[in-house]
């Protein structure tokens, strides 16, 4: 029985660890991926393929946020940070629970998978995907070292969720189509949006550890240059999934999921802007973590919608055929 509890504590560690609720975010951008492919060639469609990029896919997300916390934890910076459910990292380390040997190894393995999953599919479909795949090794080794140091996690993550999509778009189908790029586009300024609202309680933490995030280079400016950057990027959101849906369909029934999910953008905006004027910044503010839930709610109901939206998409294109 001890064992058993044991063994249950270390996994529920280990699942911690590699922020497995963030999981979610790679396989929403998976399953917009799949979801066009069944539109642009449903007699293509692998299942096989598809359970294969899920769990590559998962890898690599697990492999970064394994050794961002070994990173982090190794400058201190986990050390200062005030930990929540969506920020100031996975606290394993300063608890104690893994050891920075381990944690750093793990990252490692999953890297490793992730790579021999990717490689065969270079094998398979060609130097597409080793672009992808290239891009997606240097990303993952220098994210914590020397990217978010100059400012571009925000750019970098917001590739990589762009280049989920096309890649799973590609490995089923073979193309690289504009629905596919405005898609990934979309996908990527969701997951964009949620690490820079979600670095803003780190931002004192980050910049005693030596870190130069985009939180950190805003925060020299007026508290309204935050403020209009994750108003931009929702904006850039809505617009580029309303001209994506135009460019697959152009029916207002597809996008109707994206605008249902507008009351929630608004009242992120409308939260987040309260919190810059009357909080000036307070990273304890329970507000803040409200803030914080909803831009990851959002950002999961943004990319449930489009799927949606895609099917709807598909369902109507059988009923033309018919």
């Amino acid at each position: 029985m001890r064992e058993c509890c044991a063994l249950n504590f270390q996994l529920n560690v280990w699942l911690r660890a590699i922020r497995y609720r963030f999981l979610a975010a790679s396989a929403i951008g998976v399953s917009c991926g799949l979801a066009l492919a069944i539109w642009a060639n449903p007699s293509q469609f692998s299942i096989l393929n598809s359970v294969l990029i899920y769990l590559g896919v998962f890898c690599l997300h697990s492999s970064v946020d394994l050794l961002n916390d070994y990173f982090d934890f190794k400058r201190g910076i986990d050390l200062r940070t005030k930990k929540t459910k969506f920020s100031g990292g996975t606290g394993v380390l300063p608890e104690g629970l893994l050891t920075p040997r381990s944690v750093y190894l793990a990252g490692i393995v999953f890297l490793l998978i992730g790579l021999t999953i990717g490689g065969l599919f270079v094998i398979l479909k060609g130097y597409i995907i080793g672009i992808i795949l290239c891009f997606a090794a240097i990303s993952i080794v220098l994210y914590s070292t020397k990217l978010v140091d100059l400012g571009l996690g925000e750019l970098f993550v917001g590739i990589k969720g762009t280049l989920i999509v096309i890649g799973t778009f590609y490995i089923q189908t073979s193309l690289v189509s504009v629905e596919s790029i405005g898609l990934g586009v979309v996908a990527g300024l969701l997951s964009s949006m949620v690490l820079f609202i979600n670095s803003i309680p780190d931002i004192k933490a980050d910049r005693e550890g030596g870190r130069r995030t985009l939180a950190i280079i805003l925060d020299v400016y007026d508290s309204q240059a935050k403020f209009y950057f994750v108003m931009g990027l929702i904006m850039l959101t809505y617009l580029s999934a309303l001209l994506f849906f135009n460019e697959l369909d152009g029916n207002i029934l597809s996008i109707l999921p994206v605008i249902l999910v507008l009351p929630l953008a608004l009242k992120i905006l409308v939260d987040f802007k309260r919190y810059l004027v009357s909080m000036k910044g307070d990273d304890e503010s329970l507000n803040y973590v409200l803030i914080m839930r909803n831009a990851v709610l959002f950002s999961r109901l943004f990319g449930v919608a489009l799927i949606l939206g895609i099917i709807i998409v598909i369902l109507n294109n059988i009923d033309v055929v018919r």
